[in-house]
């Protein structure tokens, strides 16, 4: 049937119900400029079979009084949602799915089909996790037709050093930010750390009128257990191990001692001097008393951002540890190596005219690493991305080079082989996992947040798909609209130029109050830190001391890695890679350093 002949008969042709609707099951959408392209398994709220009464607000369509909207009070037993988000192409880690999504109280309420009980039949679509919600008088809309859903990101590795940063990460889609700085100190320039009760409140109060969630990282390069015990019950959800401070095994077992009593986190930036001990020597320092292997998070496991050199990065191997990148060594492009040179020298107050700084530089930048940490994120190795913000990383660029990672290796290697030639579901539910749910499980917020899932705070962001991964159409903080594309205030239409992210109501005044947390340890939640008059309310965290390399979503692989101590070539499994060759599973194929990227200046002046 042509496609006039369908529309006389009172069907849609699938490029019209897009148009009107936004696209539905079987519809594919490409992901900004990339090669990635996803296909939407499911329509919980309408397309073929279940089409009728969807749900889109505007001038003469369907939310308005009597027809979408019904007249149920919001104390009403039908608990009608405060915002309901149309028709919205959710991406996370368990799908790819249409739906629309109910906002009550902050947190997400339902996902499935927005409906007026008094005038809809339910459309309920046959999966467990859909579920039908009621639109009343009382309901915002935001519309999601056409627009792609994404949980907000969780950014575990973040330099406290300016306010502004806040600005640039909610401007790029994360909304939990986990680190330590005091500000632009030597000591949080270089270590994420914040150190000791006093510098743990001061920074919770600096923190306190910004509509993000907040962890502390304290200082963990002590063998002091009492220190360490003390800035956990000041605040601090877990440990930062710094080879700055000192990474010592006894520094390790030790703060690990505490987390296992308290329940927090480590993260571990380790010895690239190798002074203390080689890789298996810190692997050794993680067992217990009974020869168990403690689990800890390891930050840019790849090693130029610190670790043993030059093979930190076999650790990603290990199922007790929970490995994690840092944005600048994400891809590997020809600007790569020289810059992380400049990049080194600042952040360890290094002087280039030292030898012995430089030959420490030179220890930490290996191409073939990088090289391998492309093939690893792509295996689903490596579990987690994050920025390393303003201390050899960008803050606001972690969800982006995550997704520029993406491109790369399908570009060098095709298809996952659980995808199909025609759609990348997968492996973008691996990459978004990378900076989500992994991140969370591994701090113990993932109650909370860390991916589209009800009873979870409203931490969402709404993209364009032009402009996934780069900017944000609207970052929604626990229920609030935080920050969005905004043009003009003074123009008669909030569309005129300059159009740019800006922050909006959910961001000023009490705001944050009512849409953020501080993630505290349990130990703190009725301690000293709930009588220093924070508004923002404390939430403790669950123990992460049973979460291992098995718990990452999607990004759960253990592939044996040994590193040439001479040649610096890596070989991961049946996969071996080098400065200019890559070799999987004994072929050789041939690699290079990418020359261009999506995501780049086709969208930015600078």
């Amino acid at each position: 049937m042509s496609s006039v002949a369908e529309e006389t008969a009172g069907l849609l042709t699938r490029s019209k119900y897009a148009d009107l609707y936004g696209p539905t099951a079987g519809d594919r959408v490409r992901l900004a400029d990339t090669n990635l392209v996803i296909r939407i398994d499911a329509d919980w709220c309408g397309g073929a079979g279940h089409s009728g009464d969807e749900m889109i607000f505007g001038g003469g369509k369907v939310i308005r009084e009597s027809m979408g909207q019904s007249h149920i009070p919001r104390d009403n037993p039908a608990t009608p949602v405060d915002t309901v988000i149309t028709g919205a192409l959710i991406l996370d880690h368990w799908g790819v799915v249409k739906a629309d999504v109910g906002l009550r109280d902050g947190r997400i309420q339902a996902i499935g089909k927005a409906y007026n009980p008094e005038t809809m039949s339910p459309r309920l679509y046959s999966d467990d996790r859909a579920s039908n919600f009621v639109v009343g008088p009382e309901t915002e809309v935001i519309s999601g037709n056409g627009r792609i859903l994404t949980a907000g990101g969780v950014d575990t590795h973040v330099h406290f050093l300016c306010p502004e940063q806040i600005h640039e990460a909610l401007a790029s889609g994360v909304t939990t930010l986990i680190g330590g700085g005091t500000g632009p100190a030597e000591g949080s320039t270089a270590t994420t750390v914040t150190p000791g009760k006093w510098h743990i409140q001061r920074m919770f109060e600096a923190l306190d009128s910004y509509p993000v969630n907040i962890g502390l990282l304290a200082k963990g390069s002590t063998v002091s257990q009492k220190a360490l015990r003390d800035q956990v019950a000041a605040g601090a959800l877990g440990f930062k191990i710094h080879e700055d401070w000192g990474a010592t095994p006894a520094v390790i077992d030790a703060a690990l001692r505490v987390c296992d009593e308290t329940g927090v986190q480590v993260a571990l930036h380790a010895d690239s001097l190798n002074e203390s001990g080689f890789v298996q020597d810190t692997l050794a320092a993680t067992k217990d008393g009974n020869g168990k292997y403690r689990s800890l998070h390891v930050f840019h496991v790849e090693g130029a951002g610190g670790g043993h050199a030059p093979d930190m990065i076999s650790l990603v191997g290990e199922p007790s540890v929970l490995p994690a990148s840092t944005n600048p060594t994400r891809p590997l492009t020809v600007n790569t190596v020289k810059e992380h040179v400049d990049m080194m020298i600042v952040c360890h107050h290094l002087n280039p005219e030292i030898e012995a700084d430089m030959a420490f530089v030179d220890s930490r930048i290996r191409p073939s690493t990088m090289a391998a940490e492309d093939l690893l994120h792509d295996m689903g190795a490596i579990s987690m991305m994050s920025s390393d913000a303003q201390a050899m990383g960008r803050i606001g660029e972690m969800i982006m080079r995550t997704w520029q990672t993406a491109h790369v290796m399908k570009s060098r290697y095709g298809h996952l082989g659980q995808d199909t030639a025609e759609a990348d579901n997968f492996r973008a539910r691996r990459y978004v996992a990378k900076y989500t749910i992994n991140p969370a499980i591994t701090h113990g917020i993932d109650d909370e947040v860390g991916s589209v899932e009800t009873g979870k705070l409203a931490d969402l962001v709404l993209w364009e798909p032009k402009f996934f991964g780069v900017k944000p159409h609207m970052v929604i903080k626990g229920g609030q609209i935080a920050y969005a594309q905004v043009g003009d205030a003074n123009a008669s239409i909030p569309t005129p130029q300059p159009f740019l992210p800006r922050p909006v109501w959910g961001f000023s005044g009490q705001s944050p109050k009512s849409n953020s947390f501080n993630f505290v340890p349990e130990l703190a939640v009725k301690g000293e830190l709930s009588r220093i008059g924070l508004h923002k309310p404390l939430r403790a965290i669950k123990s992460t001391r049973d979460v291992t390399k098995a718990n990452m979503v999607h990004n759960d692989g253990q592939p044996k890695i040994v590193i040439d101590p001479d040649t610096f070539d890596v070989t991961i499994g049946g996969a071996t890679t080098s400065d200019v060759r890559t070799t999987v599973n004994g072929q050789q194929v041939g690699r290079h350093y990418a020359t261009e990227l999506p995501m780049a200046q086709r969208y930015f002046l600078f």
